[in-house]
């Protein structure tokens, strides 16, 4: 069985090092200039900021955009420098641990991480956070082969993706364009709209599943880390809000506005940061309303009614006032079939 560390320890011991990168502006890029790529804070663009005419390294290491939501970044060996608001990561050891497969290690975590301007992967907070198993070197790197083949895959495939939704997208805004159906409010389709219990349980090893925010995660409801929570508690949380299969929920802080559709008979608890919207279903399909609250126009109406400073949220009152249409069950039914055909297409081009 592999030894599991945090990234604190293997630093510890010499494995690996972490560090921040420099300031560089871009009248110093301007005043030498060149084709050295500087990475930033940025997670667009593979987190380019410009060229310059100077490098820090030329190895190859682990970068992360520190101001920009802690996305990482595997650098393979060439010339290359990070700002200070960039961190990076070096192996000491390749004998020990293998940088690509740590890499997809920190990768699969920070998806289920949460950071913002005021909680920001610095490298004094990743050190506390991020866990690594550490096998034999060899079988590190036949993940890394798989994995590596399996991005050749899906890479591809999440441009298709991208392209589907914006599909989708163009789609309702026919729907919302074509004045057929006048806009209701989201609570007139609904017998209620709650959210989930405004304290903290007491966690378990094991028991009823809990969740909150940060398991809606890539448009789909993450039960991969959870929560446990007692019978009693569960029970507790029912009189508030009942989850039932085909429910939506949405995420009322992190990325806010997000939702998902129940796709489990599972018992969940919800905590406060997740909305629970219980729907007519004779009246609009599960499909449409979560594609729907996907929508440009949707999450604007979200994101004009977000409140707080610090930590952004939104209030049940926002989320049941929002502007919804609901055409025909038949049309619904259309756009329904469009989406699965479209999910259909995103496979069958990756494999052409």
């Amino acid at each position: 069985m592999a030894d599991i560390f945090l990234l604190k320890d293997l630093e510890a011991n010499g494995t690996l090092t972490l560090g921040r990168g420099k300031v560089i502006s871009k009248e110093d890029m301007n005043n030498k200039p060149g084709d050295y790529p500087v990475y930033s804070s940025s997670a667009q663009e593979n987190g380019v900021f410009g060229k310059y005419g100077e490098y820090m390294f030329d190895d190859e290491r682990i970068t992360w955009s520190v101001d920009g939501g802690g996305k990482l970044f595997y650098r393979e060996p060439h010339r290359y420098s990070v700002t200070n608001v960039c961190g990076w990561m070096k192996i000491n050891k390749p004998e020990v641990l293998n940088t690509k497969y740590l890499y997809y290690c920190l990768t699969q975590q920070w998806k289920r991480i949460s950071f913002d301007y005021t909680y920001k992967a610095h490298p004094s907070v990743i050190r506390e956070i991020y866990k690594v198993a550490i096998p034999s070197i060899e079988e590190q790197e036949r993940i890394v082969d798989l994995l590596s083949k399996l991005e050749r895959v899906f890479v591809p495939l999440q441009k298709e993706i991208t392209l589907m939704d914006e599909l989708i997208k163009a789609r309702f805004v026919e729907l919302f364009d074509n004045g057929s159906f006048p806009a209701k409010k989201l609570k007139d389709i609904c017998s209620k709209i709650t959210d989930g219990t405004h304290k903290t349980p007491n966690y378990l090893e094991e028991g009823i599943t809990f969740i909150s925010a940060k398991n809606i995660t890539n448009g789909y409801l993450n039960l991969s880390d959870v929560k446990h929570i007692s019978e009693d508690e569960y029970q507790e949380i029912q009189r508030r809000c009942q989850t039932e299969k085909y429910d939506i929920l949405l995420s009322k802080s992190g990325s806010l506005g997000m939702p998902v559709i129940v796709d489990t008979d599972e018992k969940l608890g919800l905590f406060e940061s997740l909305a629970v919207i219980k729907y007519d279903r004779n009246v609009v399909l599960p499909e449409f309303l979560c594609e729907q609250l996907k929508t440009n126009k949707i999450q604007e109406q979200f994101k004009e009614g977000e409140k707080g400073v610090a930590i952004k949220h939104l209030h049940l009152n926002v989320i049941s006032n929002i502007d919804v249409i609901v055409p025909p069950m038949s049309e619904q039914k259309d756009f329904a079939d469009f989406c699965k055909q479209l999910d259909k297409s995103k496979f069958e081009c990756a494999f052409e």
